[in-house]
């Protein structure tokens, strides 16, 4: 049984701006179960978003075309950064 109702943030607002944003603290589960922020398979732990730090679409930087022999580079952010919506530009070939 996975837990279920955990809370991530205490409202919209504070999972996306302000200072910190939010602090992720609960387990954050992919579709076959495996704790992202912990599991091996997952080495970087990045949520992959395209956006802008205050939500827009990044348009440069969000993967749409990307093909594995490229460099293209998309908006994500690092999961235990804090702030969702903060993202660094990564290669779209990152897994």
């Amino acid at each position: 049984l996975f837990p279920q109702g955990q809370l991530l943030a205490k409202s919209w607002s504070s999972l996306f701006g302000g200072q910190s944003g939010a602090a992720l603290r609960a387990p954050i589960y992919s579709f076959n179960g495996r704790n992202v922020l912990t599991d091996p398979l997952w080495p970087h732990r990045l949520a992959w978003h395209g956006s802008t730090p205050r939500g827009g679409h990044a348009r440069r930087w969000d993967c749409q075309g990307w093909r594995s022999s490229g460099t293209a580079e998309g908006m994500a952010t690092a999961l235990g950064e804090g702030r969702l919506l903060a993202g660094h530009r990564h290669n779209c070939s990152t897994p």
